[in-house]
């Protein structure tokens, strides 16, 4: 098994099979569960500056979605029902649930936001509460695009291209691409060890995770869109804490307490003096946020 322990010492590190996925994933500390989930072109390990703090008082679940990191690739299918967020919600719970918590907190940063969107949607006897970092809802900056939005968040219509034109492109300079991806979104220049780079990097490589993450982002821009659609009148019935970086796209473009207000009951939030990566910029403010929120 690839070795993440460094990154998480004490914590246990598992694989477990949810119906034909495997999720790779760590488990540590005690107290109440708590889930973290990761962003693109991130891992599990993202978490890594605040996980430690965060077990004194949780037990952190810390997985990689499906697609990313050492967890299973499956295919997309036609309509990349694989890679919508319904899909990669029910891993999640089907994950808590093999740990024995059938509800628990709820924490997501960027694309691990959207599934954390999706899973309170989808299973909300299962949701305590939720925090989502730097994103407004899908369907929201979708339907809000502008010069500005393209411009710097140009991968979400990169990526949805249709296969193989992003795959073959990418491969062509990975870390390039990779690199170039976390340090115009982070605002902390160092913020990204090179260590925790590396780490990225050799799930970056693997040409399977690169569709995968493709295949996300088709899945976002199709199948995700359908379901928020269809969910229009639904909100996320668990309080909700929004976070954002106050240099970053999402917190310049969008009034981002209002966009979730729109879909939730129960918000509360604010801007941090960061980019977009929260967790690896700002640890300590967003170790103080999390403990106030869930506690």
């Amino acid at each position: 098994m690839p070795g993440n322990s460094d990154f998480f010492p004490g914590f246990d590190r598992r694989d477990i099979q949810i119906g034909k996925v495997k999720i790779h994933l760590e488990v540590g500390g005690s107290g109440p569960p708590l889930l973290l989930l990761h962003g693109h072109p991130q891992t599990h390990v993202t978490w890594h500056k605040v996980a430690p703090r965060l077990a004194d008082r949780f037990t952190l679940v810390v997985p990689d979605l499906r697609g990313y990191g050492d967890s299973d690739k499956p295919a997309g299918g036609a309509g990349h029902e694989a890679y919508a967020k319904r899909a990669m919600a029910a891993d999640q719970v089907g994950v808590m649930a093999a740990l024995g918590f059938d509800r628990f907190g709820l924490v997501g940063h960027d694309r691990g936001g959207r599934v954390a969107h999706r899973l309170a949607l989808d299973h909300p006897h299962a949701v305590e509460r939720i925090a989502v970092f730097d994103i407004a809802p899908t369907a929201t900056m979708y339907a809000r695009t502008d010069m500005a939005f393209a411009t710097r968040y140009f991968w979400w219509f990169f990526l949805i291209q249709p296969f193989p034109l992003p795959e073959r492109l990418i491969a062509a300079d990975p870390e390039f691409f990779l690199r170039t991806h976390i340090e115009g979104q982070s605002k902390t220049p160092g913020s990204t060890s090179e260590a925790v780079f590396a780490e990225y990097l050799r799930c970056y490589l693997d040409p399977a995770t690169r569709h995968a993450i493709c295949e996300d982002y088709r899945a976002a821009a199709t199948v995700d869109l359908r379901d928020d659609a269809a969910d229009a009148s639904n909100r996320i019935v668990a309080p909700l804490l929004a976070l954002w970086g106050a240099k970053g796209t999402v917190g310049q473009l969008y009034d981002v307490r209002e966009t979730w207000r729109e879909k939730a009951l129960d918000v509360r939030g604010r801007a941090l003096d960061c980019g977009h990566t929260l967790q690896e910029e700002r640890p300590d403010d967003v170790v103080r946020e999390l403990l106030a929120f869930f506690a």
